[in-house]
């Protein structure tokens, strides 16, 4: 005779979460947001200038602010 023994329960097993990737944080301090500004103030002042017909003031301007005084803001340390 067999023994009347009911098979063990087998936990199911959970997937593992895959890891998340290390995301680099940006800490922006006091004089980043300054510069920020004053960048964000460039380009204001290039699309005024852009609105009232300059055809060389305002470029120069937008040119500035969005390539040089942005990335700027972000990359000091």
């Amino acid at each position: 005779m067999k023994p009347n023994r009911k098979p063990a329960k087998q936990q199911p097993i959970q997937p593992k979460a895959p890891k998340k990737p290390a995301r680099p944080m940006i800490a922006l301090k006091k004089k980043n947001y300054a510069v920020m500004g004053v960048g964000i103030v460039t380009i204001i002042a290039g699309f005024i200038s852009l609105s009232t017909g300059s055809i060389t003031l305002a470029p120069i301007l937008l040119v500035l602010g969005y390539c040089v005084i942005i990335p700027v803001s972000l990359l000091i340390k």
